[in-house]
């Protein structure tokens, strides 16, 4: 018996990209850990990741090609598969265009070569793509709009914060390696913040928590703005760095303090405790990902840009407005500039697939995704895709997508895969390997598309090997101590592109180097709540959010069990008790869920678990309708509204 440890890195859709030391037996996982050796890893893993051998074993996982024959998925050659692709590409490319052909790529895996899939249905039309982003479409697009780049001073540079600000963020479920950072630097003197309708763990780690209304972070913002221009805290170098701030003010003063905050539900004193942290900084605001899932989603994330700028803190190490890690920024791009010949609204997905025609979307292929379970109106998206004359799917887990499909494709785990990853939140570089040998019938998507890429004489895709085809991704970067070769020899390496304080040097990206404030006030969402019934509680917002156990729709240890559940404040429910079987219904759908009561939750919420099991009845987005945000082309999951019935 031989046991080593070997290293990895992890390429789920989180923000941590953690490295990881397997210990394995004889092609066995026997235990997962992080490599202390990391300096944000720093040797310890989140449930979901530490669970993950057990999914590799569950009967979800899937072990061999699968093909659609009378009515049933079958297992078959890989022959059999490949042949049955290139014979309908083949067929649809000449019967409807490559319109008619569309690929799907979503973030279940984020390593660099999935991008790779990209370019093969480039070369193949151009194919229909995808366009938005659900993820991070709005917060995106507003700083780029804003700052003309999303990205963030180096994690660490928050030990030089004198205020930290967590608006709508929960690091505990969400970003778990940011905890020890964040603990750090309070025991260093600083003073954290926490602003979420939504209470949870975080909480713990902060001075200050307030809780609004839910979707009113655009008016908080703007009544802290209005506090610093009436009490002369703006910084005074702000109207040569920013555009447009005369507008800005204009806007912030359209309402006194006292208005603002009571749309918020605030306090005046918490909002004077809140502009007092951003003038006596350097503050850093860390931004959630979740409400900027919003119809005016965007413009939550520009007030919030517009209150680092204004107070000083933009350009200031243990400042800045931190949203995003631009990971992919130290790699060379495997794609090349087309025009593709469709483009199908990632959030709206299911009304553009049954509304596309002459001609109609015939050819589907999902890479890295599960968008039945992952995306708004599940209905729609589930009946969209059924439609679909031929669909086939790349994955290691049998989905509520791959259920649906007339070829699936089983591909590495992230256990097995190797490949190159950035993060999303910090700037080390990791590569992917596989610490145990796939199962004999499973490939790596970039020998799927070599193959295919043969078959259709696409002579521009790369023949290359995986290590060879990663080396080109580094190459931006391998002449700068971020070779493959380092990269196996350290483990992980902080990018060299990126800069310790974005904004160290006094300017923003934009155009003309200022920063572009917002200048107009968002329009008010439009959100309809279910038909009122006799035993009907009161309309709430529904937070579908990230949880402990889950990677969007795939589930660590015994998952969500016989059903879902939903969280809310006891006066929400008068009269009905923990443990109840209740309804959940919006003007979308409806669903079965456990009832679970917090009186530490505000009373107009309800909180579901986001990545419930569609078949199994378990998805909270049956219950949202599709709708994109303000900017960004994001989905606005949270603009929804329920009601909870007892059954």
């Amino acid at each position: 018996m031989t046991v080593e440890t070997l290293r990895t890195t992890c390429s789920r859709d989180c923000p941590d990209a953690c490295a990881i030391l397997a210990k394995v037996e004889d092609g066995k996982v026997l235990e997962l850990r992080g490599d202390p050796e990391h300096p944000v890893t720093k040797g310890f893993l989140c449930f979901r990741t530490s669970r993950y051998p057990e999914l590799m074993d569950s009967e979800q996982r899937i072990r061999q090609p699968l093909l659609r024959r009378d009515g049933q998925l079958q297992p078959c050659s890989w022959e059999e598969a490949i042949e049955a692709i290139a014979a309908k590409l083949t067929e649809v490319r000449a019967e409807s265009g490559p319109s008619a052909i569309f690929h799907y790529r979503s973030g279940g895996s984020l390593g660099i070569l999935k991008h790779l899939a990209d370019l093969f249905f480039d070369l193949l039309g151009p194919c229909a793509t995808k366009i938005g982003d659900i993820c991070s479409g709005a917060g995106e697009a507003a700083q780029q709009q804003d700052l003309g780049t999303s990205d963030s001073n180096d994690l660490f540079d928050l030990l030089r914060s004198r205020n930290i600000v967590l608006w709508g963020k929960n690091p505990t479920v969400s970003n778990v390696h940011l905890v020890p950072v964040l603990k750090e630097a309070v025991a260093g003197g600083a003073r954290l913040v926490l602003i979420d309708p939504v209470h949870h763990k975080s909480a713990a780690l902060a001075e200050l928590v307030l809780q609004p209304r839910p979707g009113s972070d655009f008016e908080l913002a703007m009544a802290v703005a209005r506090e610093l221009f009436d009490s002369g805290r703006v910084d005074p170098g702000a109207k040569n760095h920013c555009d447009h701030l005369d507008e800005f003010r204009t806007l912030a003063c359209s309402r006194s303090v006292a208005q603002w905050a009571a749309v918020a539900d605030v306090s005046e004193a918490a909002v004077r405790a809140l502009a007092n942290r951003l003038a006596d900084g350097p503050t850093a605001i860390l931004v959630g990902w979740g409400m900027q899932r919003r119809q005016r989603g965007g413009a939550i994330v520009r007030a919030l840009d517009a209150l680092s700028a204004i107070s000083g803190n933009l350009f200031r190490s243990g400042g800045g407005v931190s949203f995003y890690f631009k990971r992919r920024k130290p790699f060379r791009p495997f794609g090349m500039p087309v025009v593709h010949p469709r483009l199908i609204r990632e959030p709206l997905l299911g009304q553009d697939l049954l509304a596309a025609v002459d001609p109609p979307v015939r050819v589907m292929w999902v890479t890295a995704g599960n968008p039945v379970a992952m995306l708004p109106d599940s209905q729609t998206v589930a009946r969209a895709l059924e439609q679909v004359e031929f669909l086939v799917v790349a994955d290691c887990f049998m989905t509520d997508t791959a259920r649906r499909a007339h070829v699936v494709l089983p591909v590495p785990t992230l256990l097995e895969d190797s490949d190159l990853l950035g993060a999303y939140g910090h700037h080390w570089i990791g590569e992917s390997r596989g610490v145990v040998p796939m199962p004999a019938e499973v490939r790596h998507e970039v020998h799927i598309f070599q193959d295919l890429a043969k078959r259709f004489g696409l002579t521009d895709f790369p023949q290359d090997s995986v290590d060879n085809l990663k080396r080109m991704a580094l190459a931006p970067v391998a002449g700068q101590a971020a070779s493959l070769e380092f990269l196996r020899k350290h483990g992980a390496v902080r990018s060299p592109l990126a800069d310790k304080v974005l904004f160290g040097k006094g300017r923003v990206v934009t155009a003309n180097g200022k920063v572009q404030l917002l200048d107009v006030a968002p329009a008010v969402a439009e959100v309809s709540p279910p038909a009122a019934t006799a035993d009907a509680s009161e309309p709430l917002w529904l937070f579908s959010n990230s949880t402990e156990k889950s990677q969007a729709s795939v589930w660590s240890g015994k998952g969500l069990g016989e059903r879902t559940w939903v969280l809310v404040h006891p006066d929400a429910v008068p009269g009905l008790q923990a443990g109840a079987t209740v309804r959940v219904e919006s003007p979308t759908g409806s669903l079965q869920a456990e009832l679970r009561l917090d009186p530490a939750q505000r009373k107009d919420v309800a909180i579901m678990p986001k990545g419930g099991h569609y078949d199994r009845g378990q998805s909270a987005n049956v219950l949202i309708e599709a709708r994109a945000t303000d900017i960004g082309l994001g989905a606005a999951y949270l603009d929804c509204l329920v009601r909870i019935v007892p059954c």
